[in-house]
């Protein structure tokens, strides 16, 4: 859950529910500012998918409004967000790769884009939400992918999501793609499942093609936060995401450039594959 002022002020927020090898069940919450990341774990989480509801300690989530009530050593959130009507994909992101069997993990979008009322007070600072931007998304599986691309930005003018991913077979493995582009009033859906061609991806970006579509993705600089992901149901993996990278975007249609737009509050994140180490 990505939440952004007009004033370039940026907070992300992560509850998760765990079930382990063992069936032990835990819950967590990640709390993601532009330059520092907490992590904070709970016996339990009340989760419900439909609808759309989370409760995390004393904490609420649901597709109208987040409550947070946090206290820990070194971070207090207090506050409510309002959220306005959900910009939701035609389709499941996944498509039929969600029935793929041996995934590791399923990504879903639960929102592209809505609008946010409400202030939170993280550490004493006050954040004023009102007139800023939403952003949600989510991950169902046991792991994460051993390497992968992701990238999310969200602007006046339109929002994307853009993910690279290795993707273990019974024998051997294969590079995928999801992207959706919401721009001019329309949905741009890039995929391996639509016969996407994945051009490049590397730390410093991405380009894909698919027929007369081309997205080319530049990464100019990113701070990154040190987050945890899961290994087989348990949060032990590591990774780096810049909440608030500088990145620029470029999207063709044949050869007319849809947009070109550079963004400070663009996130990336790149994992590179432990092969390339070999």
């Amino acid at each position: 859950m990505k939440h952004q002022n007009p004033q370039g002020q940026t907070l992300a927020l992560i509850p998760a529910f765990h079930i382990d090898a063992g069936g032990r069940r835990t819950a967590s919450l990640q709390v993601i500012s532009r330059d520092r990341a907490w992590w904070l774990e709970y016996p339990e989480a009340q989760v419900s998918r439909r609808p759309f509801r989370i409760q995390v300690g004393e904490s609420s989530f649901d597709s109208r409004e987040i409550v947070l009530r946090v206290r820990q050593e070194g971070l207090s959130l207090h506050g409510a967000l309002r959220y306005g009507p959900f910009t939701v994909p035609g389709s499941d992101i996944m498509g039929p790769f969600r029935f793929l069997p041996g995934m590791q993990c399923s990504h879903g979008i639960v929102s592209m884009a809505h609008s946010l009322e409400g202030t939170l007070e993280l550490n004493g600072e006050c954040l004023d939400f009102t007139g800023g931007t939403g952003y949600i998304e989510t991950d169902r599986g046991r792991s994460f992918p051993s390497a992968y691309l992701w990238t999310q930005c969200v602007w006046g003018g339109g929002s994307l999501m853009l993910a690279v991913a290795e993707v273990p077979l019974p024998v051997g493995r294969f590079t995928s793609c999801i992207c959706s582009i919401f721009f001019g009033g329309q949905e741009y859906r890039l995929a391996t499942y639509r016969g996407v061609r994945i051009e490049e991806w590397s730390p410093n970006g991405a380009v894909i093609r698919q027929g007369t579509l081309r997205l080319e993705v530049r990464l100019l600089h990113e701070q990154r936060q040190a987050l945890r992901a899961p290994v087989e149901g348990r949060m032990e993996r590591t990774i780096h995401e810049s909440l608030c990278a500088e990145v620029c975007y470029r999207f063709w249609r044949g050869k007319e450039l849809l947009f070109q737009h550079t963004d400070p509050n663009a996130s990336f994140e790149y994992y590179p594959d432990p092969r390339a180490a070999e």
